[in-house]
């Protein structure tokens, strides 16, 4: 933008400190410095923290301890690389030297980053009024009653594992453009988001205390998300005040260092797992018992991804009769964690999955047929699974056939002995599994049928490489029948698009792919009843197909755009007949729905060297109906690559 200005934060070296003083006075005299803001600047401007989108309660009826995230810190850091500091300069490269004479004087404190430890009566304390670090104990399902089932259980598998800390590092790092018109009173940010009306409402309800529409948040194509870009964060709201403060536009991109420490991170979770099998091998409950890392402060969907989102995964594919689950939220001194790819339900598929393994090994069953004992069986459909939810659909033991017949999962003997007569380890896994899916049952699509003959197709799903820019286009024309050429699809503008809701939850194909489908139905069924007024016949004597409304029989015919253009010009309008074509539809999911596949990975070992060599990945995965199998064989591939 013309007069932009760029950012350089000034970032805490230490995971727990406090701060004793910090000088701008050196770095506002350097060449080229427009502005220094420390928390000072935040608390005069009035601005609050971002807090959680989603605070749910804890088993003890209270709701989960939500401190919020400081847009700057001001008394006290807790993580490595939170931000104490701004500065603002005509380069980079000034703001980058201007930041690095920032003094900030620190006394450091105790932390803790172990999930184990932090719950520990004598850990460090994160926040002083969070005792035991734990933001939230809580549990689901019928414990005391499981209790009794692994009391008179034949065999009872117990695990331990830990998912550990890890980044999305998409390739695109998050980066901001921040501007304030003070003609207007008004504020832009475009921003790599994963929802742009998210992002709004948080800086304007929680942070600026502002009306929404005081803020308009853009975001253009910036590729990948992984979950990490759905947070609305500190960053966002500095860069907007320091716009206001300095008078001009100011920008800033993370460095790769800045994204490994201040990007929300995943997984980061500890769980203990039991199953109960009979003396036939069929599972009679599943107990679970997960520390979840959800770090300094908690943040957007934290919540969910912690405890719902694992629950309800934990019977996976199998006939569980009950299961429960306890899951506390844990608070350490690294980043907040936050979504990423599946967000909970890798945690449970690994924990399910590793006990079937270590069960079939002890009830000396092969891997495969334990799991055949205890497929849900597609003939049981809908199934009620114990979570509470009914699969509407799965063909399990199908599924994991027919990627174990593509794995060769026959001749692998016969590979690990040519492989054993070289000194080296083979070992094959297999992972069946589910994952609910389509959270946040509701979704709009707003759509618009120009005069020129265009339908512009407004939606709140924010394409992160997905591939929104053709799927939903696409849908429209196929549904009304016109050239893909003559759709024009609107995303990332705040200002207009629908909903409040970002691409999260796996739900924006599905959700958003409906929405569009009924907001096209209802651009027919409106088309329908003008065109039938106008060529003067009965509603029920109209076809409508190739953008034609056509009455049957004959040759008399109008077509879509000639309808909107009628609707535009025409007066006195009948009072049955819609004002416009132009419309928004809500779509409401009666239910989540449950992909579901089978993996089967082999790998190789040298024992002397340590060397792993990966051999070959197998993945057979039921996504229902494939919009585009180009990009589901994009994202498969790339979940399998990523992790």
């Amino acid at each position: 933008m013309p007069g932009q200005l760029y950012a350089s934060f000034v970032r805490s070296p230490w995971a727990h400190a406090e701060i004793v003083s910090l000088d701008t006075e050196v770095a506002a005299t350097m060449p080229g410095v427009r502005g220094v803001l420390s928390a000072k600047d935040v608390e005069a401007a009035g601005l609050g923290r971002i807090s959680p989108l989603v605070i749910m309660k804890g088993s003890d009826g209270q709701p989960m301890h939500s401190s919020g995230m400081p847009v700057l810190a001001s008394d006290r850091v807790r993580h490595v690389g939170e931000p104490v500091a701004l500065v603002v300069a005509d380069t980079l490269q000034q703001a980058m030297n201007a930041a690095e004479q920032v003094v900030v004087d620190y006394r450091s404190l105790p932390c803790v980053t172990d999930l184990q430890a932090a719950i520990d009566e004598n850990a460090p304390q994160v926040h002083t009024n969070v005792p035991h670090n734990i933001a939230m104990d809580w549990a689901m399902g019928d414990s005391a009653a499981l209790n009794e089932v692994f009391r008179q259980a034949h065999h009872v598998e117990e695990i331990v594992l830990s998912d550990p800390m890890l980044t999305g590092s998409p390739m695109e790092p998050r980066a901001a453009l921040a501007h304030y018109d003070a003609s207007l009173d008004r504020y832009t940010l475009v921003a790599s988001t994963q929802g742009v009306k998210t992002v709004q409402q948080v800086l304007a309800n929680q942070v600026f205390h502002i009306a929404p529409e005081k803020i308009r948040v853009m975001t253009p194509h910036v590729g990948g998300g992984f979950g990490l870009k759905s947070q609305t964060y500190p960053e966002h709201a500095a860069l907007l005040l320091a716009s206001r403060l300095v008078g001009a536009p100011v920008q800033w991109t993370a460095t790769r260092l800045e994204c490994f420490l201040t990007d929300t991170h995943g997984r980061n979770t500890h769980l203990k797992g039991a199953m109960a099998f009979d003396r036939e091998g069929n599972i009679l409950g599943l107990k679970a018992d997960v520390l979840c890392g959800i770090g300094a402060y908690t943040s957007g969907y934290i919540a969910v991804v912690s405890t719902m989102n694992i629950y309800n995964c934990l019977s996976s594919v199998y006939r569980v009769p009950a299961v429960s689950m306890r899951s506390r939220l844990v608070h350490t001194h690294v980043m907040s964690g936050g979504p990423y790819r599946g967000a909970g339900r890798p945690e449970a598929i690994y924990l399910v999955e590793r006990l079937m393994d270590e069960a079939a090994h002890a009830l000396g069953v092969c891997r495969l047929e334990l799991r055949r004992r205890n497929f849900v069986p597609a003939t049981a459909m809908p199934y009620p699974a114990a979570n509470g939810l009914t699969y509407d659909s799965g063909e399990f033991e199908a599924v994991m056939n027919k990627a174990v017949a593509l794995a060769d999962w026959q001749g692998f003997e016969k590979r690990r002995a040519i492989a054993a007569n070289q000194g080296l380890l083979r070992g094959i896994g297999v992972c069946s599994f589910l994952e609910v899916a389509g959270g946040i049952l509701e979704e709009p699509a707003d759509i618009r049928v120009m005069e020129d003959g265009r339908v512009a197709l407004h939606l709140g799903a924010q394409g992160m490489g997905q591939g929104v820019q053709d799927i939903y286009p696409k849908l429209v024309a196929d549904k009304l029948g016109i050239p893909l050429s003559s759709i024009v699809l609107v995303t990332g503008d705040s200002d207009q698009v629908p909903g409040i809701v970002s691409t999260v939850a796996s739900r924006t194909t599905m959700m958003a792919g409906t929405a569009t489908v009924m907001a096209c139905d209802e651009v027919i069924r409106r088309g329908k009843l003008c065109a039938a007024h106008w060529l003067e016949a009965s509603v029920e004597d109209l076809t409508y197909a190739a953008g034609r409304f056509t009455i049957v029989g004959t040759d008399q015919t109008m077509s879509l755009t000639e309808v909107a253009q009628r609707l535009r010009h025409s007066a006195d309008l009948p009072e049955h007949l819609p004002h416009s074509l132009d419309n928004v539809t809500v779509f409401k999911a009666p239910s989540l729905n449950f992909p579901n596949g089978c993996h089967v990975s082999e790998v190789e070992i040298d024992p002397m060297t340590g060397t792993v060599r990966f051999i070959q990945h197998t993945a057979v995965d039921d996504v229902g109906v494939m919009l585009n199998p180009q990009r589901v064989e994009g994202q498969i591939m790339g979940g399998v690559v990523q992790g």
